[in-house]
């Protein structure tokens, strides 16, 4: 199963799994890419998705290496502490309560319970900001980036802070050279605002992405590696890997997400990756007509659905 949910508790308690947290403005596109990464929506059908008004946590469990929690945050989320008896320890806030059901559409954490720094940042933790390309001027999404790193920072310095500068499939990206330039003025400013609250320690990974492409797929894949504690370990197998078999490029795939969990010391190909994400659905969509089924295994991915390709 692409997704799969456990009871409330055992989600919101679980402090052993690391957790990829979705923040940006407001339609800045997190749950979009949520929907279309995790759960295979057609990027065109996006466009119909509500707004997120509670935050939404959802458990990935595809295989052993791929075990994390997502956070999908509203764009007006503010932090606010609540005093272990119940009572507001300072600052204003909205209620967010409700459970998740079933099928995971449910209302998010419930007030008085993780919605101060240490409840959201006092784990291992990836902050993944969604900046809307198009969206300019920036500088009202940089300040809330920059706020949200400094809570983060204080409760866990080793968090690890990613920009996706989101949404560069508009008219005004219709080159690279646009794109490129876009990302150095996004990196630029980021690094400034840093400076300016001397949190120029602070390391900010951007990227440029879109769900029209794979490049969605690629940088999520790089957010995953960091929070896998066996990447070294994956990354000198598939060195030995293309070293013994003569192989150009070696990918480590998990098949239902489509995210690569390590690839060798060989710089990545955007086309190799594309290549092998379209052979792999290939492969799935066969398996899923002539393939054999065993128990409930053709949930979501067919009889390959649990397992990892090696590309």
């Amino acid at each position: 199963m692409a997704l799969e949910y456990t009871d409330e508790q055992q989600m919101l308690t679980d402090l052993t799994k690391p957790r990829i947290l979705l923040m940006g403005p407001r339609r800045s596109g997190k749950t979009s890419i949520l929907r279309v990464v995790f759960q295979k929506m057609p990027p065109h059908e996006t466009l119909f998705l509500e707004s997120t008004h509670a935050v939404d946590i959802r458990l990935a469990n595809n295989n052993p290496f791929l075990q994390f929690q997502i956070w999908d945050f509203p764009g007006d989320f503010f932090f606010y502490r609540v005093s272990r008896n119940g009572g507001e320890g300072g600052g204003g806030g909205r209620e967010l309560g409700g459970s998740m059901t079933q099928e995971g559409e449910g209302e998010g954490p419930k007030e008085g319970e993780l919605l101060d720094e240490v409840g959201v940042f006092g784990v291992p933790a990836a902050l993944v900001f969604v900046l809307d390309a198009q969206d300019e001027p920036y500088h009202e999404a940089l300040t809330r980036l920059v706020d949200l790193v400094a809570r983060g920072q204080s409760v866990n310095p080793s968090l690890h802070v990613v920009v996706f500068i989101h949404k560069v499939d508009g008219d005004l990206f219709l080159s690279d050279e646009h794109k490129v330039d876009c990302q150095r003025d996004v990196q630029h400013r980021i690094a400034q605002e840093l400076r300016d609250a001397s949190l120029e320690h602070v390391e900010v990974s951007c990227f440029l992405t879109s769900i029209y492409d794979h490049s969605i797929f690629e940088a999520f894949s790089k957010i995953v590696q960091r929070l896998t504690h066996q990447l070294p370990v994956m990354e000198n197998l598939l060195n030995y890997l293309i070293s013994a078999c003569k192989m150009e490029k070696s990918f480590l795939f998990d098949v239902v997400s489509r995210l690569y969990l390590a690839t060798d010391s060989n710089p990545v190909d955007m086309q190799t990756y594309e290549m092998c994400v379209d052979m792999i659905d290939v492969v799935v969509d066969v398996s899923c007509i002539y393939g054999y089924v065993v128990g409930e295994e053709r949930q979501a991915g067919g009889p390959l659905g649990r397992n990892m390709i090696f590309g």
